[in-house]
């Protein structure tokens, strides 16, 4: 900045007048605007107001003039794109004409007051300005179209993570609530054990915290990517997203379990080992929530099971397959919601997004939900 103020410094008081408005141009176009209140926008239509104004209001000598010149077209040309890129709304247009208009009339300090004025240096002029005007204005229209074409993928992307949050949250309170469900009509119609009734108020209360948990962990991601003003800058930014829980195969046997207190079938869970120090993150959710999305619907749609197969590893064809299957017909709970989430269909989305498969369907005696999922060369072992 000191560097491109020294001209001015040095100059004599007939050049100042001419000097000040062409550095200050030059200096605002590399400025990062805006400073504090002041915005591109209004820099720009002081600049080239000042331009226009000296225009017709400097009496110096013409070769001074036309010393600054060049500098002076410069920082307004550049103050012109970046203000194509940055000024939002139909203001961009006053903003661009008027700095435009300083810009071509910037050379009339030269060419009204010089008595000799030579047609081809007057043309050529006039082709250069349009090329500098031309070019400053295409290349902020351009970065201004990538500006457009990020902020569009951004949206995208945090709708579509918020939506993945709500499957999330919707998965796993729907898990734990049908599980209470199951267990307040159970309790309903059996005798009243004060043994068998405190266990039962304790995991009722253990669900119901783990619904709250997740409730709780989804505002506080959805709030984490938020910033001051309430966009999320996470996104914007393009930083990696905390997820909403680290869910994944070593989750299993904890999600078996607890399936397990709750319902009177035979419940097992074969998941091969190792699968969870080679597979990624996403691959690793996505099994989980065909477990639970399984296990889920066993409560909901299966009470007369008797046994229930929970089974994760490698195939043959060296994919990995998480399948669920039970023994039990399909009934309704009490009361139940049709159509209440996205359930399978929001399945199948997920796992066809990481390029695999998913199946559901009846079986011999009772039903199977399963998907198909790549793995890394180094998981198939």
């Amino acid at each position: 900045m000191v560097i491109i103020l020294t001209p001015v410094l040095v100059t004599t008081s007939g050049e100042f007048l001419v000097a000040v408005p062409a550095v200050t141009s030059l200096a605002a176009s590399v400025l990062p605007w805006p400073i504090g209140r002041v915005r591109i926008a209004a820099v720009a239509v002081f600049l080239a107001t000042l331009s226009i104004v000296l225009d017709f209001a400097y009496f110096g000598r013409p070769q001074t003039a036309l010393l600054w010149l060049p500098i002076e077209v410069l920082g307004l040309t550049i103050i012109l794109g970046r203000v194509v890129r940055e000024v939002p709304g139909r203001r961009v247009l006053v903003v661009v004409g008027v700095t435009g208009l300083a810009a071509f009339a910037a050379p009339a300090r030269f060419t009204l007051r010089t008595s000799s004025l030579d047609g081809e240096l007057l043309f050529a002029s006039v082709f250069m300005l349009t090329f500098a005007v031309a070019l400053a204005a295409g290349v902020g229209f351009y970065l201004r179209s990538l500006d457009n074409q990020r902020r569009l993928a951004v949206a995208e992307a945090r709708r579509d993570q918020r939506l993945e949050l709500a499957r999330d949250l919707h998965d796993f309170v729907a898990h734990e609530m049908t599980g209470i469900l199951l267990e307040v009509q159970a309790a309903r119609v059996r005798e009243y054990d004060p043994v068998e009734n405190g266990a039962l108020l304790a995991r009722l209360e253990e669900a119901g915290q783990r619904a709250l948990d997740s409730m709780d962990e989804t505002l506080r991601v959805m709030r984490g990517s938020e910033g001051p003003s309430g966009a999320s800058g996470g996104f914007s930014e393009g930083r990696d997203q905390e997820p909403l829980r680290p869910h994944g195969l070593g989750e299993l046997p904890g999600l078996v379990r607890r399936f397990r207190e709750t319902v009177t079938a035979h419940t097992e869970l074969d998941l091969e080992e190792d699968l969870a120090d080679v597979l990624p993150r996403q691959t690793q959710r996505a099994i989980f929530h065909v477990v639970l999305e399984g296990l889920t619907n066993i409560r909901k749609h299966a009470g007369r099971a008797t046994r229930v197969q929970v089974t994760v590893g490698r195939a043959q064809d060296g994919r990995v397959e998480a399948t669920v299957t039970d023994n039990g017909g399909r009934t309704l709970l009490r009361g139940e919601r049709r159509g209440g989430g996205a359930g399978l269909v929001g399945l199948t989305e997920r796992i066809e997004a990481l390029g695999g498969t998913m199946t559901a369907g009846p079986r011999e005696r009772g039903w199977y939900v399963s998907a198909s999922l790549p793995a890394p060369s180094d998981a198939l072992g």
